[in-house]
């Protein structure tokens, strides 16, 4: 399976964290929070954790802090396939293909529900075909990028597909919660909204950079995962996320690449790429210390989130546009991605 195309999109509004700070603290729900959850969100909001801004689908940060379960949901369903269509349409172009080519459209989101799913809003703006495979993945979190491409490779191997349009979207401003809980805090300051949409093909594309899936392997932990997670509460989504996420994350990113290098084989010297999702600055930073990376290895995602925030799914997405933009040094790049689950995926992806 090759990758022929690459896009991304998000909401014309960008704010940066002092900005989301000085919001809130005029938002009807911080008074209603206690002093020590002040003192938390300025620490996040004007601290070094990684962040400088983020894109939030939102006329103005006063209009973010209207919490209600109808508010949100709307925010969603008129955003969602809004921006997953613009980045399948920048993905589009980049493969040189028109919409009638894609044989098959899979997305993935967890931050709202739409019935029917995004598919059929995304396929209607797009002009896709009638009888185009359309796929919705719901509740994967922030890893759901690779479990999809693992879809499309199954349609591309089993020639039900020569095409495939992978989008996640996640429009996370639709998944605000404030209460005094150390981790839902933490959630409002990290999360911004996005998008980033491949086309995915049996043949390399021959006017750009060839990059080919060549293996991938997903561990799966249910006994965490009530360390990161949704809930339902008053009709609104609540994100669980606890304080051992950082080690959590790197202890199965490291299990699932160590085993990845012995299958393969690859020695983790002949990684010459690392395109990781980030999760924060602490699960960042555990990552690159438990996998020995070195600052260059880290620099594009810790870009992204310094840019965008955690955009959850299609993170990954854009740590691979930056890459291929900046004409990253070729050879095997290691791609993963972690989440709800608690869930762990990786792939190797050859660049020539």
């Amino acid at each position: 399976m090759y990758l022929i195309g690459l896009g991304t999109a998000v909401p014309p509004r960008r704010f940066t964290q002092p900005e989301c700070l000085a919001a809130l603290q005029h938002a009807p729900q911080f008074p209603q929070l206690n002093a020590r959850s002040h003192a938390l969100l300025k620490k996040v909001l004007t601290g070094e954790n990684g962040i400088a801004s983020r894109h939030l689908a939102v006329g103005s940060l006063e209009e973010a802090f209207v919490l209600t379960p109808d508010a949100l949901h709307t925010r969603f369903a008129r955003h969602a396939p809004e921006l997953a269509a613009q980045a399948a349409e920048r993905a589009l172009a980049a493969a040189q293909l028109a919409p009638t080519q894609i044989d098959a459209i899979i997305i993935s989101t967890c931050t709202g529900y739409l019935c029917p799913g995004l598919t059929s809003y995304v396929s209607e703006r797009m002009g896709l075909r009638s009888d185009v495979v359309a796929l919705d993945l719901v509740g994967q979190g922030c890893g759901a990028a690779l479990p999809n491409w693992r879809m499309a490779e199954a349609l591309l191997a089993a020639n039900r597909a020569q095409h495939v349009l992978s989008v996640c979207v996640e429009i996370c401003s639709a998944a605000f919660f404030l209460d005094d809980d150390p981790g839902v805090l933490i959630s409002a300051g990290l999360f911004g909204d996005g998008a980033g949409a491949a086309v995915l093909s049996n043949q390399p594309a021959p006017h750009a950079r060839r990059v080919e899936w060549k293996a991938s392997r997903s561990l799966l932990s249910p006994a965490e995962r009530d360390s990161l997670r949704f809930e339902q509460r008053n009709g609104m989504l609540r994100n669980i996320l606890n304080r051992e996420v950082p080690e959590i994350a790197a202890n199965h990113v490291d299990s699932l690449v160590r085993e990845m290098l012995h299958r393969y084989p690859l020695y983790p010297s002949d990684v010459t790429g690392w395109i990781l999702h980030a999760g924060g600055r602490e699960v960042l930073a555990a990552l690159q210390k438990r996998l020995s990376l070195g600052e260059r290895d880290v620099r594009l995602s810790a870009s992204v989130l310094l840019d965008f925030g955690n955009v959850s799914s299609p993170f990954v997405l854009f740590v691979l546009e930056r890459a291929l933009a900046q004409n990253a040094p070729g050879g095997w790049w290691l791609m993963s991605s972690f989440g709800a689950g608690f869930s762990c995926h990786g792939a190797f992806l050859k660049v020539e």
